[in-house]
């Protein structure tokens, strides 16, 4: 897909990577995982993210899990193709090895860990996006990474052909609000990432959402964007409100361990999280088991 064609939109869940019990990556897990979420209607795909415990990879394994997403998709919705480095030569190497696995788009966190000025950050994604065609989403994760893309810097990369979009989870309405004002004359498309705000940011004018939940309920979160778009504001409204409980939920256990013991509830084996994240004990289960339960997953 040429950068210019390509749209950005719709409820896109980021990926879990399944593991076997000695933290292997496991391949036919992942294949079974991107099958039943496309089976439930997402609208794109986002392998290696946070969600994905991209932190854990080596570049080998970040390679297998893009070539094989994009061999079990098969164009049938986009793949987006997480990028996470605290470097820019970092992130490069990966764009390209994203790239070679017909990723169709990027989405390039900020670094981490340092503590970047907003001039720099700009460098790094001018930098980054110069040495591909591929579409690239800017990633704000302000809460884990402690950088901050400011809505300026953002506007002002808008400017940039291949950058088309930003997610955004911070979690911050007004900041998402103000990514969409400074852009809205631009080709350029916010996605919220936090999973309660959905909706919210429907209504602000966001093309759609990176969201976690995505993972365990797939038509809910992507019904409440299709309930949106249809112009069903009372139903989507009502979905958002059933997918709250769960998104709250994560917090049972260390992220992502909820997400994988959702999946596990639905008889889709995710394994463990790499250590020293635990799984969730019995008690733990049981809880998350209910609030599935009371909003109809299970």
């Amino acid at each position: 897909m040429s950068q210019h064609s390509f749209i950005p939109g719709g409820v896109i869940p980021p990926v879990v990577t399944p593991l076997t019990g000695d933290e292997k990556i496991n391949a036919p897990a992942l294949r079974k995982l991107l099958d039943f979420l496309i089976s439930e209607g997402v609208h794109g795909v986002f392998p290696v993210g946070t969600t994905g415990e991209f932190y854990a990879l080596s570049e080998s394994e970040y390679r297998t899990i893009l070539e094989t997403a994009a061999d079990q998709v098969r164009g049938r919705v986009p793949v987006y193709a997480g990028v996470n480095h605290i470097t820019t030569r970092g992130a490069i190497s990966l764009v390209k090895i994203a790239q070679a696995s017909q990723a169709d788009a990027l989405s390039v966190l900020t670094p981490m860990f340092i503590s970047p000025s907003q001039d720099e950050l700009y460098e790094h994604y001018v930098r980054i996006a110069a040495e591909t065609d591929l579409p690239i989403i800017l990633y704000n994760n302000r809460p884990k990474t402690g950088v901050d893309i400011k809505p300026e810097t953002a506007a002002r990369l808008a400017e940039i052909p291949n950058i088309v979009g930003i997610k955004d989870s911070t979690g911050d309405l007004t900041n998402t609000e103000e990514y969409i004002r400074l852009t809205r004359d631009q080709d350029f498309h916010v996605l919220m990432g936090r999973d309660t705000l959905i909706y919210a940011s429907l209504c602000y004018g966001a093309a759609g959402a990176i969201a976690a939940c995505a993972n365990i309920a797939p038509r809910l979160c992507a019904d409440i964007y299709n309930r949106f778009m249809a112009g069903d504001h009372e139903q989507a409204r009502k979905l958002q409100y059933k997918i709250a409980p769960l998104r709250i939920a994560f917090t049972i256990g260390t992220f992502p361990a909820v997400i994988k013991a959702g999946l596990s509830l639905l008889d889709i084996d995710a394994g463990p999280c790499f250590a020293p994240i635990r799984s969730l004990g019995k008690e733990e289960v049981a809880k998350l088991r209910k609030i599935m339960q009371d909003s109809g997953l299970i």
